[in-house]
């Protein structure tokens, strides 16, 4: 029998209980504070000394904050506010700014009446960054002086610097109570604080980095959140590109309404519309009292709420929201209290239309994604001592919110949907047309998705007529062409192989989706068909995991029409089947537009060539007139896929061993956006412009390249 070893039987006493001390379980459990050790970790420490300069700005004071990001890899926050208290705090003895950068779940936001709301509320962030860092310096600017203090690892001491500030520098740590250094004078009424610390590489992961796009929204997010802030991001590192400015300057008047006007990329509906309000209500929330006991007491709040909001023509939907300016990226109270409210506010507007919109309230319901289709959404509150889901504060837990959220936004936007003055009547019923177009849209939808998955034997039948389908059913091999008229189709069918290329036919040019309605989309039959065929949805309903097909091939003549056809379709998979293009499973066939009959001598099969523009042709008879060469006159010239026989299609378009295909892909949606519209949009005065001011400097060759 074996023995045991000593540590399965050593005994479990009070003895092998530890208890962490202060900071000491930051270090010990980093991810309980800043949620990961990795680049995101990084950044949250950043986040976190950056809001407590917010937050003054929130409660008036300082309107400029300065990021720095050093060449050594430290980072320095700047302020202008108040500055950081550097008197004694009289139950610890210790000067503020050790008791603010050392001490776990303390600050001036526990009902002090210090800060009237605020984004940091724990009172561990600026110690948590302090614990996790290998040096931090701060600075404060208050009563004329400079006073200063340094820490390493959330330990106060003092480093022997020889020229600039080092973490590896020789360290001192205080005894006792740490005393602040006067290190220079400023002008009377000067104040501020200034942060600058090194993160511990030895807690977080080799690997992780500051991520300045991340930077950059975080610092443009704030500065639409408070209206007059003014951020500056200035960026010293070695590693910075050319391009990239060293100094970003973020400052915006209009406040959330131009935060609306900067996310909203589609064509508006409405204009921005401002719903504020704010209500009371009563929470029970723990004090200190004069004896520094804990004690319980009713406390009246004030809720304020403030949200911008429009519709646009797209159907993808996007909702920020905020607590006292912290993102809450997955929502809350608040945002439950604005969604529920829109439904309620919408179907009402429905209701009173709907005798103009032939609105059936017994078969049809507006459903909550029928109201945010569209929907770009700025949705701030700011109270008191909010309650968050966790340290990261990515959930809003504050009962009270919901309902006084609700109010505001079915008084507000119930008036604004009710309106009868000039303009806002015409965008209420825009907005009524376009929430009982996408309940239609999403009803049409559902049953195309229906009936489009790949059917057995038995139910082909619910496939357009004019599909001709492949038997191979996997995505691996399977391609689908879209072949532009009947006359293409019959040369197509015996080129094909039919193993794994299945044909539907298009009547020519097909609905321009980019002008049209989604139900007037769904309605087109050519549009139908393709959904219907491809069998994944369309718009929000789409799912690419249900292509029946791996490859798309859009075939249609090498002439001016024919590239009108191809860019519509591309404007149906760009609007309404997206992911095709992102996954690079969108191709456009390349058909020749000439074949060259080279002749032989003697026994020798003449040979056959084909050319795919005219450059090309003329290269070709060129190079055969040097080698003294014969063709055959005159020159094959294709007008149309048709005008091939069935080898030479099969050859030149459909053999995957010796076609030639253009993956269609995407690298920028929002440019991809913006170049749809302009080209297939309803704006006809940009597109003039456009083709006005290119037509000088076009290059043949560039076109449908």
């Amino acid at each position: 029998m074996a023995q045991k070893t000593n540590s399965q039987t050593a005994a479990y006493d009070a003895a092998n209980l530890q208890v962490l001390e202060g900071l000491e379980a930051v270090r010990k459990r980093p991810g309980m504070y800043i949620g990961s050790t990795d680049s995101r970790g990084l950044m949250h420490c950043l986040w976190e000394i950056l809001d407590n300069a917010v937050d003054e700005a929130l409660g008036g004071f300082g309107d400029e904050i300065t990021i720095i990001l050093h060449p050594d890899g430290s980072i320095e926050v700047q302020d202008k506010a108040r500055g950081v208290p550097i008197d004694k705090e009289p139950r610890t003895g210790l000067t503020g700014v050790e008791v603010v950068y050392t001490k776990l779940h303390a600050g001036g936001k526990f009902g002090g009446g210090s800060y009237s709301n605020s984004g940091g509320l724990h009172g561990v962030g600026a110690s948590v960054v302090n614990a996790l860092s290998s040096r931090m310096d701060v600075e404060v600017d208050r009563g004329g002086k400079t006073y200063a203090m340094s820490f390493q690892r959330g330990i106060a001491g003092t480093f022997d610097d020889q020229s600039a500030p080092d973490p590896a520098s020789p360290f001192t740590k205080f005894t006792g109570a740490g005393e602040l250094r006067e290190i220079g004078k400023v002008k009377r009424g000067v104040t501020g604080t200034r942060v600058r610390y090194w993160v511990d590489s030895q807690i977080f992961i080799k690997g992780a980095h500051v991520v300045l796009d991340e930077i950059q929204r975080r610092a443009r997010q704030t500065a639409f959140l408070v209206p007059g802030l003014t951020i500056v991001l200035l960026d010293r590192r070695e590693e910075r590109t050319p391009e990239q400015s060293e100094r970003t300057v973020f400052h915006y008047a209009g406040g959330i309404s131009e935060f609306v006007d900067y996310l909203a990329k589609d064509q508006k509906i409405t204009d921005v519309i401002r719903l504020t309000g704010s209500g009371d209500y009563t929470e029970t929330v723990p004090v200190l009292d004069k004896s520094g006991h804990m004690v319980s007491k009713d406390v009246s709040r004030t809720c304020e709420v403030d949200i911008a909001l429009r519709w646009g023509a797209d159907y993808d939907t996007t909702v920020r929201s905020f607590v006292n300016i912290v993102a809450t990226p997955k929502g809350g109270t608040h945002v439950t209290g604005f969604e529920q409210a829109l439904v309620k506010v919408v179907r009402k507007a429905v209701d009173a239309q709907s005798r103009r919109v032939k609105f059936n309230a017994k078969k049809e319901k507006i459903e909550k994604d029928d109201t945010l289709a569209g929907l770009t959404a700025v949705v701030t509150v700011r109270i008191d001592e909010p309650q968050f889901e966790g340290q990261t504060k990515e959930v809003l837990g504050t009962p009270a919110a919901r309902q006084i959220v609700a109010k505001v936004v079915e008084r507000e936007l119930g008036a604004f949907l009710a309106s009868t003055k000039k303009g806002e009547k015409e965008q209420a019923a825009l907005v009524v047309d376009k929430v009982v177009s996408e309940m239609r849209a999403r009803v049409a939808a559902r049953m195309h998705k229906e009936v489009s998955r790949r059917k057995n034997a038995l139910e082909s039948s619910t496939m357009p007529t004019k599909l001709a389908d492949c038997r191979h059913t996997g995505i691996d091999r399977s391609e689908l062409f879209i072949v532009e008229g009947d006359s293409a189709l019959g040369t197509a069918k015996s080129a094909r192989d039919s193993e794994f290329q299945a044909l539907l036919p298009i009547r020519g040019k097909i609905l321009n989706v980019q002008k049209a309605s989604i139900t007037d989309m769904l309605k087109n039959a050519e549009c139908a068909n393709i959904i219907q065929v491809i069998g994944a949805g369309s718009g929000r309903t789409f799912d690419i995991e249900q292509a029946r097909y791996g490859k798309i091939v859009m075939m249609t003549d090498a002439d001016v029409d024919g590239a009108h056809i191809r860019t519509l379709l591309l404007t149906l998979f760009h609007r309404y089947m997206r992911p095709l293009i992102e996954q690079g499973r969108i191709y456009a066939a390349v058909p020749p537009l000439h074949r060259v009959e080279i002749i032989h001598g003697g026994s020798k099969k003449n040979e056959y060539v084909y050319t795919y523009s005219e450059k090309e042709l003329h290269q070709l008879l060129k190079k055969l007139e040097r080698s003294k060469k014969r063709y055959k006159e005159p020159i094959q010239r294709y007008k149309g896929l048709g005008e091939m026989d069935a080898d030479q299609l099969a050859d030149t378009t459909m053999d995957p061993s010796q076609r030639l295909l253009r993956r269609v892909t995407i690298q920028d949606a929002e440019s991809a956006d913006r170049v749809f519209e302009l080209l297939m949009g309803s704006e006809v005065a940009p597109r003039k412009q456009f083709i006005v001011e290119g037509a000088e400097e076009l290059d043949v060759e560039r076109i449908d390249a």
